[in-house]
């Protein structure tokens, strides 16, 4: 079985969402994949003993489906 975020690395992906709950970025995901949206999810994390708790979430998306994500989020944000 072939994990999805492999098959997304290779293809060009565009940054739709960057944020540091991950809560927000479960409900985000979850619009996007209910709109079969392929998502591809990065944490950045510091290092817990020097900065805990500061980090960021980004999400990704192919380049074909860019437009429509941003659409979807754009309503969102509303």
């Amino acid at each position: 079985m072939t994990d999805p975020s492999k098959k997304l690395t290779r293809e060009k992906l565009i940054e739709v969402f960057v944020g540091e709950q991950e809560s927000e970025a479960l409900v985000v995901r979850g619009l996007l994949e209910q709109a079969g949206i392929e998502v591809l999810w990065t944490n950045y994390d510091a290092p817990s003993d020097v900065l805990p708790g500061v980090g960021a979430i980004k999400l990704q998306v192919r380049h074909d489906q860019a437009q429509e994500a941003k659409a979807i989020l754009k309503e969102y944000k509303r």
